[in-house]
């Protein structure tokens, strides 16, 4: 069977959107995506150039560790909307509780929130993690006298080890528990949105 015909035989026709007006909104959410992710990206670099070469190495040592904490939290976010069940927000909806009806939006656009979760936000917090790490290690070279490619390397090295241990603890977690983490961001989402 070619493979047109068994996507004849097999689709729905009825209440189907036309190929191109899925084919528009895929092209329309990559150009948004693209450039909110350009804003943030800028938004996050411009803060820690700013705020890490002035400060004391616990501080930056405290903004790298809540990149690492924002990255494995979007990335729990992102895993969640995923897995999480529709139909108990559809059922706490119907009751009236506060931020289920945003749980059941994010549900149904469960592949964009993941993408703006796990690949723009994740990803972004990664980099910068990355790039305060530089600084870090500039930091700590200059105040103990040390070569600064051992400590780039040790300082490096802990990041991703750090960001990759916290996402796979935070995607077993969210597995776990993807209902009760996605009702919990989108009750704080709400506050921010309409209704």
């Amino acid at each position: 069977m070619k493979k047109k015909d068994f996507k004849e035989k097999y689709s729905k026709k009825a209440n189907k959107k036309p190929v191109k007006d899925k084919k528009k909104n895929d092209y329309k959410w990559i150009v948004t995506i693209t450039i909110l992710a350009f804003i943030i990206s800028l938004s996050f670099s411009l803060l820690s150039e700013i705020i890490i070469p002035n400060v004391t190495l616990l501080v930056a040592i405290f903004v790298t560790a809540l990149f690492i904490f924002i990255g494995i939290i979007f990335d729990m976010i992102g895993i969640s909307v995923t897995v999480a069940d529709i139909k108990t927000f559809n059922s706490m909806a119907a009751k009236q509780v506060k931020g289920a009806k945003l749980a059941v939006r994010l549900t149904q656009n469960a592949s964009k929130v993941s993408s703006f979760c796990n690949d723009v936000i994740g990803d972004i917090c990664g980099i910068i993690s990355g790039s305060t790490g530089v600084a870090i290690s500039s930091i700590i070279a200059n105040e103990l006298h040390v070569d600064i490619l051992i400590v780039t390397l040790i300082t490096t090295a802990t990041i991703a080890s750090l960001t990759i241990g916290g996402k796979a603890l935070g995607k077993s977690v969210a597995m776990n528990k993807s209902t009760l983490i996605l009702y919990r961001f989108s009750k704080i989402l709400a506050i921010f949105t309409k209704k």
